[in-house]
């Protein structure tokens, strides 16, 4: 039984929730950033508040770990850790992929047994930041940055029905044209969607340590993965 405050903030949407025994309790959200620095402090204020007004007690704050943008995922880990230590709270760490899953797995769309999931994360011309995972959000292939054409993700196609959804998604859909390519559009990383995942890490006692955690960076891993590379 728990009451936990979710912080997202990796790409131009800034959301903030509370949710309390599996179950929504408060979320607001701006998708007209990204405008993180200005509402995203004023979001967690109005979290707080309302549990406090309603007599709950939070039990721990999850923030979205990325890969993301530098300065979103800076201000909403630096919100979270602010939290974490004036209530002396644990600190949760969800992957930005993964939580995109979510609301597609909880969608009216039933996925096949043998689906497969690749979330994306837009970066420069066609590339993009994207995992594999099965229905139960196994990973299937790790985070990497892909330069889309129409066979980077072949072996995938060519054995599953695959499901693309993401910021970055969208302009793939001229690119991936296989029968097995199927694209949700709409799929944004929000808080809201964040309480599965981050309520499994703290059962599982997945706690990450407040004063030396870092976000996933973009341009982190285009470095290690330039260097991986000479």
């Amino acid at each position: 039984m728990s009451c936990i405050l979710h912080i997202e903030t990796s790409t131009k949407a800034c959301s903030v929730a509370l949710s309390e025994n599996g179950q929504l309790i408060f979320h607001k959200e701006d998708l007209e950033g990204p405008n993180h620095a200005v509402v995203c402090g004023v979001f967690v204020d109005e979290a707080l508040s309302f549990a406090n007004s309603h007599a709950i007690p939070v039990d721990a704050v999850a923030v979205s770990e990325g890969p993301g943008s530098y300065t979103g995922l800076r201000i909403g880990v630096s919100l979270a850790k602010g939290v974490c230590y004036g209530r002396d709270l644990p600190l949760l760490s969800v992957p930005t992929l993964k939580l995109l899953c979510v609301p597609v797995l909880l969608g009216k769309e039933e996925l096949p047994e043998d689906a497969l999931l690749i979330p994306m994360i837009d970066a420069r011309r066609m590339e993009v930041y994207s995992a594999v995972y099965d229905r139960a959000l196994r990973e299937v292939r790790p985070i990497e940055a892909d330069i889309v054409d129409a066979e980077t993700y072949m072996s995938f196609l060519e054995e599953h029905p695959v499901w693309f959804f993401g910021d970055g998604a969208k302009k793939c859909k001229n690119v991936i044209q296989h029968k097995n390519a199927h694209f949700i559009d709409g799929i944004v990383p929000l808080a809201k969607w964040m309480f599965p995942l981050a309520e499994r890490a703290l059962h599982l006692g997945e706690k990450q340590d407040v004063a030396y955690f870092e976000p996933f960076y973009l341009k982190e891993f285009v470095a290690i993965k330039s260097k991986n590379l000479l």
